[in-house]
């Protein structure tokens, strides 16, 4: 096996900066860094017809996987041994890496290099489904052209393969997601007999209750790289809405961001919301004993509770996501979750896109899976592990699969990190004194500035 390290370039949504949980650092940014915006709105007109390059059967593929589904590429490569592999192991975008695309431009210049395989971010895919220069083609084939059956690519849960989606073409197969749901202490919420909320209106109340009736016991922390993505995103705020393929908007004046602010606000002035981060240095220590909630991705329970915050099994529950009072629709973020390509060099499609389909949809990959599978079917297998649910108060099974087919897709996926304008201007703000509310506007002027660089026309309304 081949090693390839990258340079970490970027601020993407590396939520473990710190030793301050057991969580190690390569875990953690498997899990959330690949938690870039997850969605796009693709285009209505396709292409023309994927032409594959001159096909070789039997030919070697080389894989490019992070250390976290490396073991599932070895698995899979016992078990069909008649398939020749060549694994190279690389950070699989963590951290906002641009390693994969500077390789793919590098390749587009030499003529040669291209791995078949490779684990990436959504992130990732909004250049991989594109030419790097005149000429050259799109890294990502369109699996949807002969490569993966549609009735597969059906089976993936509702939205999920909306970052994949193109110019009416899908170019990746979803590995994971970490869809945002309710977390609790059901210990505590019992013993102090407070009902579970299913509101946000209720939530906010609840939490005001628990500062008076219980100083030092927190609902939830805005003070992460990724949260807003669990309660902006949720609250279908349009701040990374594309409206069209080049265009952006980014509005945080409207009413959908302005009241999840004010709620927010609310809560942290009465300190039962922190505006430090559940990954933040001494947190675990210090605080990580008094979340009665918390408001994030399914991937809280195994990796913030119980490795991070060492709290004992069967306390902690899950619980749908939150709803607004006198709204119908129910939908929630996500925080995490990766993708995985063939390339369109690929001289054995046959083989890259059966590996594809395998790490993706088998039960017998996906149910020891660290996290939430994406293919529906493969999803309840992993439910089923005792593994994945011992651990928990309650049956997280509906609440996990009620989130997983209400994620807002308008969220979009862009070609830059939604986290590093919420890093650099949110989150000092907030350790600093001030509200979320009076931070919207510079907040909504640094997407802004990103998406420019990027070359997105913005608009805000």
């Amino acid at each position: 096996m081949e090693s390839s390290r990258s340079p970490r370039t970027g601020r993407r949504h590396s939520l473990l900066r710190t030793a301050a949980v057991t969580l190690s650092l390569a875990t953690a940014a498997a899990l959330a860094g690949c938690a870039s915006a997850d969605t796009t709105t693709p285009s209505s007109s396709k292409q023309s017809a994927f032409k594959p390059v001159a096909q070789k059967a039997g030919s070697q593929i080389t894989v490019w996987a992070d250390s976290t589904r490396l073991p599932s590429v070895q698995a899979y490569q016992k078990s069909h041994p008649d398939v020749k592999m060549k694994i190279v192991t690389y950070d699989g975008g963590a951290d906002g890496s641009t390693y994969l695309q500077s390789k793919v431009q590098l390749f587009d210049r030499t003529g040669s290099g291209w791995p078949d395989v490779v684990f990436g971010t959504p992130t990732d895919v909004t250049w991989a489904s594109e030419a790097t220069k005149p000429g050259a083609r799109p890294f990502a084939a369109p699996l949807d052209e002969k490569l993966v059956p549609q009735s597969t690519l059906d089976g993936f849960a509702k939205g999920s393969l909306t970052p994949c989606q193109f110019n009416g073409h899908t170019y990746c197969m979803r590995n994971d997601i970490a869809q945002v749901l309710l977390w609790y202490n059901k210990s505590l919420m019992d013993k102090w007999g407070y009902k579970v909320p299913t509101t946000w209106q209720e939530y906010e109340a609840l939490g005001k209750q628990v500062a008076k009736e219980h100083p030092g016991y927190l609902v939830g922390s805005v003070g992460d790289t990724n949260s807003h993505e669990s309660y902006f995103w949720s609250g279908q705020c349009p701040a990374f809405s594309l409206v069209k393929p080049d265009t952006l908007r980014t509005d945080l004046r409207d009413p959908k961001c302005t009241r999840m602010a004010t709620l927010l606000d609310n809560l942290i002035s009465a300190k039962a919301i922190a505006t430090q981060g559940f990954f933040s240095q001494g947190f675990a220590k210090n605080s990580g004993g008094k979340v009665l909630m918390a408001y994030g991705p399914s991937w809280y329970g195994q990796y913030l509770f119980k490795a991070g915050f060492k709290t004992p099994a069967k306390q902690i529950a899950a619980a749908p996501p939150l709803t607004w009072t006198g709204e119908s629709t129910t939908a929630t973020g996500n925080v995490g979750g990766g993708v995985w390509m063939v390339s369109s060099h690929s001289a054995n499609l046959k083989a890259s896109s059966d590996l594809v389909t395998w790490l993706t949809t088998s039960d017998e990959n996906q149910a020891t899976a660290p996290t939430y599978p994406a293919y529906t079917q493969a999803a309840k297998a992993w439910l089923a592990n005792p593994a994945n649910s011992n651990y928990f108060a309650n049956d997280v099974s509906e609440p996990f699969e009620q989130a997983a087919s209400e994620v807002w897709t308008g969220w979009s996926n862009t070609r830059f990190s939604d986290s590093t304008a919420w890093s650099s201007v949110v989150l000092p703000a907030l350790t600093s004194g001030k509200s979320l509310t009076d931070t919207l506007p510079a907040w909504q002027q640094e997407i802004a500035g990103e998406a420019k660089t990027q070359g997105y026309k913005v608009v805000d309304q």
